[in-house]
């Protein structure tokens, strides 16, 4: 491993972008319940009120919508605040402040007036959350114009994402899976910056595109690398920012191979998914909707069951994929079975018991 670089979680990743930023620019400040937390909010703030103290870090009660609004409020007077929800659901609390206030600002000040706001959501599955605590709404965020909406997935973009959303000058909803904060990766020590609105080919292959964001790249790189042994070559696009979208290089990818799966992190119905097919088939030429077949896979359309024997059939995971580009390449592939795993369907490890 290279001195300047280091393997690290994605939490710590999250955790380390917040720090730099916080020691570049003294108007960055950090808000929401439970940020000063000793878990800090499965460890991704934890300790910074001890080195920025509670002049920058601060804890709020219960008050969604009035976090928020003093947030724009701080925001428009020249700081920088990073807002954190343990849920995404905690911030539907906020959506007439964040839809009517924050994304619009811009416009309706004609350019002269900015929110330079930062929200992370947490989203994802486990222990039992069931129909309230458990979705992912990317897509009510990505309908807004006026908001930049990213997913992380990997130590190394959850950085370098969050610093550009920071240094951003509009409002950027972040987007992370609680199931992806303990996986490692190498990531640079040093202060860098990756550019919002672009999507990333995480795995070059020519067989067929997985397309996805979030926690659903883990399983497509898994599934990948399972169809090598089946001599399938998988490109995996991770989509990063969902607004704005990167279309071209998700097209680049499937003009290529022929043949996509758009693996949803949310449900497909109205979702991002939808989206990406409908921009796909809209930039396509005549030949190209002819020779190129896309499917997609995601969440059910209903909510989350509380129950482990109703949800395990509600998360699309590795096989799923695998058995849709079955019938994508119109192939079947042997003995799949051997390639289960025993992965609890509530918890990503066997230590993770909840934010609390």
């Amino acid at each position: 491993m290279l001195k300047n670089i280091k393997k690290i979680t994605l939490a710590e990743s999250i955790r380390e972008a917040l720090v730099l930023s916080m020691k570049k620019n003294d108007n960055v400040i950090l808000v929401g319940l439970g940020v000063d937390d000793p878990k800090g909010i499965f460890g991704t703030t934890k300790d910074i009120d001890k080195i920025f103290k509670k002049e920058r870090v601060f804890d709020f009660p219960t008050a969604e919508n009035a976090m928020t609004g003093i947030s724009i409020g701080a925001s428009l007077l020249g700081m920088k605040p990073v807002i954190v929800h343990q849920r995404v659901e905690f911030s539907l609390l906020s959506l007439e402040q964040i839809i009517n206030q924050a994304a619009k600002w811009f416009f309706m000040n004609g350019g002269t007036k900015s929110v330079p706001l930062v929200i992370r959501l947490i989203i994802g599955r486990g222990w039992g959350q069931g129909p309230q605590h458990s979705q992912s709404l990317e897509a009510i965020f990505a309908h807004i114009p006026g908001l930049k909406v990213i997913s992380l997935s990997t130590p190394y973009n959850a950085k370098g994402l969050l610093i550009s959303s920071i240094e951003d000058k509009n409002p950027v909803i972040i987007f992370e899976h609680r199931w992806l904060h303990e996986i490692q990766g190498e990531v640079p020590k040093k202060y860098y910056k990756i550019p919002l609105g672009k999507a990333k080919v995480v795995k070059k292959g020519t067989d067929i595109t997985l397309v996805s964001s979030s926690y659903m790249v883990i399983e497509c790189l898994r599934s990948a690398k399972i169809l090598k042994s089946y001599s399938i070559d998988v490109e995996v696009v991770d989509i990063q920012s969902l607004r704005p979208l990167d279309i071209q290089t998700i097209m680049n990818s499937v003009k290529k191979t022929k043949k996509a799966i758009i693996v949803d992190n949310g449900g497909i119905n109205f979702g991002i998914s939808s989206e990406i097919i409908a921009r796909l088939y809209e930039n396509f030429s005549n030949k190209e909707k002819s020779i190129c077949k896309i499917e997609r896979i995601g969440p059910p359309d209903n909510p989350i069951p509380s129950t482990r024997e109703l949800a395990k059939y509600c998360y699309p995971n590795y096989l799923d994929i695998i058995k849709k580009t079955e019938k994508l390449l119109k192939k079947k592939f042997k003995n799949l079975e051997k390639y289960k795993d025993n992965i609890p369907l509530d918890q990503p490890n066997k230590d993770f018991m909840g934010p609390f």
